[in-house]
């Protein structure tokens, strides 16, 4: 898996103050890739920062993904660093909870929640793709999913039907992209103990759910494993090497 990951690499992970997304820059820094992350609480961030400079090179950029001028400053970022190998698309939000049922469900909200888990990732990755097309190797765009984009379930009609579109937007994407050096993953982290599962389904039981960082190692191996330009990967169906 480390042979994909080499120093001097540069990666963004969006919504990585806390959860999945710590935990991705964590596996990144460790194997030496210098690590763009962002987050709306400016708090938790620089504690996310402080914790994870201990393991290399990383960049915290307070902000929202939904606003322009934020998406602008992590692209600038990686281009101060000099290039970027790989943008993973993990910030999302449930948009309100308890989760309403589509009749119940506010123009706002579904607004809201398609902003974030979107367009965000679309208008980051049109960006993006201005450092990433080179011809020194591959790069790789990871958007993170969730089953709610394929399963109905009750009351997760706003955030799987926009994730639902994130997976087709990946899918054009990666079509888009036939024959560059660019490739697209989606990744399904399955159940996981963070703070967006808590929220969404309180009374669940912590340990039926699976640790971030596992999802994160489960990730890296993914993207280090792809054969195909676009590739769709249940996390928690792989064997951790």
């Amino acid at each position: 898996m480390s042979s994909w990951f080499e120093a001097g690499h540069v990666a963004i992970v969006t919504g990585g103050s806390k959860g999945l997304g710590k935990e991705i820059a964590r596996a990144l820094l460790s194997r030496g890739v210098a690590t763009i992350v962002d987050g709306r609480d400016a708090i938790a961030l620089e504690s996310a920062r402080s914790e994870l400079s201990a393991y290399g090179k990383v960049v915290a950029i307070a902000g929202d993904v939904g606003e322009k001028r934020h998406v602008h400053a992590l692209i600038d970022a990686a281009r101060q660093l000099g290039r970027l190998d790989l943008l993973v698309n993990n910030a999302s939000t449930l948009g309100e909870t308890p989760l309403p049922r589509i009749d119940q469900l506010s123009a706002e909200t579904f607004q809201r929640i398609f902003d974030v888990n979107v367009f965000a990732p679309i208008h980051l990755t049109q960006h993006a793709l201005e450092v990433m097309r080179r011809d020194d190797g591959i790069a790789t765009i990871v958007n993170v999913t969730s089953d709610a984009a394929v399963e109905a379930y009750s009351t997760w009609g706003g955030y799987g039907a926009s994730k639902a579109a994130l997976e087709h937007f990946s899918r054009v994407l990666a079509a888009e992209l036939d024959g560059s050096s660019v490739r697209v993953l989606v990744a399904d982290p399955g159940d996981m103990d963070t703070q967006m599962h808590r929220d969404a389904i309180p009374d669940t039981d912590p340990s039926e759910l699976r640790n971030p960082a596992d999802s994160a190692r489960a990730l890296l191996q993914a993207i280090a494993g792809m054969a195909h330009p676009y590739e769709r990967v249940r996390l928690a169906e792989l064997v951790l090497a």
